[in-house]
C-alpha cells in the first residue's frame, strides 16, 4: 500500500485556523499519512477580481502556520512550477513523484459546485479522490452526482473565518489573535502583510 496523501490547495491569503481544522480533520478521518496544504503561484480563478500578495509570502505564512502540526505540511510545487496553477499539474506531478499513492483533494462545500470550471477536471477525477470538507447539517455537496468523482466527505465545525475579513483586520490593526495562528500572525507583522497602500 501507497502512501495516503491529502492535497489542500489555496491561496492561503492569509492561512486561518479554519484552514488548519480542515486538514487535521481530513487527515484523522481519513488516515491519511499527510495533507500538503499547497500554496497556489498563481490562483488563476482570482486573477483580476482582486490583488494577491506575492506567493513567496503566502508560502511563508503557511510554513509557520503548520510548524509543530504533526502530518500537515506547507506545498511550494505550484510556486516552483511558476505561472497558473492548476489542481491537475500538481496531481500529475506527484502521482510520477509517489507510485503508488493514493491522492485525496481536499475542498470546501461551498467549493463543490465550481469544481465544473476547473482546468483539465477528466484528470483531477482520475487521479484522485475528492474530499469534501463539510459543515454540521450542510447536507450532501452539491452538484457531483453522476459526475464520475469519487467523493468522501468530512464534517468539521462551523468556524465561519473570512480571508477577506482577515486582511481587512490586518490592515486596521484590529487583532488577529485566534484566527490565525501564532506564528503565522508574526510572520504578518513582520513582513508588513496587508498593510495599507503596500
Amino acid at each position: 500500500m501507497g502512501e495516503r496523501i491529502g492535497i489542500f490547495g489555496g491561496t492561503f491569503d492569509p492561512v486561518h485556523v479554519g484552514h488548519l481544522v480542515a486538514a487535521v480533520n481530513a487527515k484523522h478521518a481519513l488516515r491519511l499519512d499527510r495533507v500538503i496544504m499547497m500554496v497556489a503561484n498563481v490562483p488563476w480563478q482570482k486573477v483580476g477580481r482582486r490583488s494577491v500578495s506575492p506567493a513567496a509570502d503566502r508560502l511563508a505564512l503557511v510554513e509557520a502556520a503548520v510548524g509543530g502540526v504533526p502530518g500537515v505540511e506547507a506545498g511550494r510545487a505550484e510556486i516552483d512550477r511558476g505561472g497558473d496553477s492548476y489542481t491537475a499539474d500538481t496531481l500529475q506531478e506527484l502521482s510520477e513523484a509517489h507510485p503508488g499513492a493514493e491522492l485525496f483533494v481536499l475542498v470546501g462545500w461551498d467549493v463543490a459546485p465550481e469544481l465544473g470550471t476547473w482546468a483539465r477536471v477528466e484528470e483531477v477525477k482520475r487521479l484522485a479522490s475528492l474530499v469534501v470538507v463539510n459543515r454540521p447539517g450542510a447536507g450532501p455537496p452539491r452538484g457531483l452526482d453522476g459526475r464520475g468523482w469519487r467523493v468522501e466527505e468530512v464534517t468539521v465545525p462551523n468556524l465561519e473565518i473570512s480571508s477577506t475579513d482577515l486582511r481587512e483586520r490586518a490592515a486596521e490593526g484590529r487583532p488577529l489573535d485566534y484566527l490565525v495562528p501564532e506564528a503565522a500572525v508574526a510572520v504578518i507583522r513582520e513582513r508588513g502583510l496587508y498593510a495599507v497602500g503596500r
